[in-house]
């Protein structure tokens, strides 16, 4: 398999203030497979230690942060020479052993020169909580699910994955290229990008494993949910987890405490929700005040829609059969779009250091522009559209209101690429190159 991250990790590796990395990402991401595979290119060798399946590693910095006592101890348990430059040293489910994670302080002060990268599963719930962190002292880099793009790639269309990245003006695209691309995301919808369910369906081409993976993933997620420290919110992380189809299968998406549990409110479910969203599994997306940079200051705490990690694992959670994968556009359209939303949710996070916003205007009739991006300094209203009818009141009403402020308006549909006046209309299947289609429309 391809991933884009490895590109990022060979910018780490050469920087001039490079400290030590964390890889954050979900279970069964491809965060082990990434840094082993990162190692085996661009190092002489790989010294890999994984605090979950070794515990007695745990032990080497109990009782010292002397990072060369811990580099001895290391290579000899490891049986093999650690050496400056040479070695790319990993340290996996980190999370598992928090005096391994303060000793990175000391490699950054006291040992530059080596190169320590690392991973865990559950990273994001563990650095929310108040502990002794090193500060400033580590570089960090997130992983997704695989791309669209990365997929096409492992799914042997390498040609319409490199077709795609070469598009260089705002024009439809020739038949040859559109219909084969429609019907590869159709399949990626089935398989979504955890690493597993790709190669499932790449090397064997069969759905009903496809199926069974993406199953025992979920399962092994509310596995998860029992590490989190209050056993009393195990059991509301698990219902809000499951109530994610069910909120976004409704025409106004954004999130309900009383869609999780009748009667549910806020303070008793947002701590289960927190670790959910610091685990990675959900995004928060928050309704946006005002649509002006910068998008943080005027986020409305109190309305968010959440979405899944991954678009596949909706669908499988939903229940949703791969069969649909035949009917044309219905796989875009099921759950009120709830699928495509998700899938360009995804794309935009990945792209954008700030995640999405949403904007809303109340009354009769009401407005909703599905998210709203911020590059650079300005402020671009995205809406999905799940088929190929794009009439939409909301995006017009947004430009009415905010007139000149809005230098572009975009719109995702199985329509081709195509710009209207101040309107993109981007193919579903090009939301990988959302950032360098507006460039091109900046640049005309």
């Amino acid at each position: 398999m391809e991933r884009k991250i490895l590109d990022k990790f060979k910018l780490w590796k050469e920087s001039a203030n490079r400290k030590p990395l964390i890889l954050g990402g979900v279970r069964q991401v491809g965060k082990t497979w990434a840094l082993k595979e990162f190692g085996r290119v661009c190092y002489r060798n790989v010294a890999y230690f994984n605090f979950e399946e070794r515990a007695e590693y745990r032990q080497f910095f109990e009782t010292t942060m002397d990072v060369g006592r811990i580099l001895r101890n290391l290579s000899m348990a490891g049986g093999q020479p650690i050496e400056p430059g040479e070695t790319l040293l990993v340290f996996d489910e980190i999370q598992d052993c928090p005096e391994a994670l303060t000793s990175l302080k000391y490699f950054f002060e006291n040992a530059p020169e080596y190169h320590v990268a690392c991973a865990g599963s559950l990273l994001g719930v563990m650095l929310a909580r108040p502990a002794s962190f090193p500060v400033g002292k580590v570089d960090f880099l997130y992983l997704n699910p695989m791309t669209f793009t990365e997929f096409l790639a492992a799914n042997e269309s390498d040609n319409l994955a490199e077709y795609l990245e070469s598009v260089d003006e705002v024009a439809p695209l020739p038949d040859v290229f559109f219909n084969p691309l429609c019907e590869n995301l159709k399949m990626y919808f089935v398989t979504g990008g955890m690493p597993e369910s790709v190669k499932l369906w790449t090397s064997r081409r069969d759905v009903g494993e496809v199926q069974q993976s993406l199953s025992n993933l979920l399962n092994a997620y509310e596995r998860d949910f029992a590490k989190h420290p209050e056993r009393k919110d195990v059991p509301k992380i698990s219902m809000i987890w499951n109530s994610i189809p069910s909120q976004l299968a409704r025409e106004n998406k954004k999130f309900l405490y009383r869609a999780v549990k009748e009667g549910a409110r806020a303070r008793e479910y947002e701590d289960a929700l927190q670790w959910l969203c610091d685990s990675g599994l959900a995004h928060k997306t928050y309704r946006s005040e005002l649509p002006k940079p910068p998008l943080k200051a005027y986020d409305d705490i109190s309305a968010f829609k959440i979405y899944m990690v991954d678009t596949g694992l909706l669908r499988r959670m939903a229940s949703l059969d791969p069969s649909v994968f035949a009917e044309r556009e219905r796989l875009f359209l099921e759950f009120n779009g709830a699928l495509s939303e998700n899938y360009i949710l995804q794309a935009l996070t990945d792209q954008f250091e700030l995640p999405p916003r949403y904007w809303t205007k109340e009354g009769s009739p009401r407005y909703e522009v599905d998210f709203l991006i911020q590059r650079k300094n300005a402020v671009y209203p995205v809406e999905v559209k799940a088929g190929g009818n794009v009439e939409g009141r909301s995006l017009k009403k947004y430009a009415e209101i905010y007139g000149t402020d809005v230098p572009l308006r975009i719109r995702f549909s199985l329509r081709n690429l195509k710009l209207d006046g101040d309107t993109l209309n981007i193919p579903l299947f090009m939301a990988d190159q959302i950032d360098r289609l507006i460039s091109l429309c900046e640049g005309r």
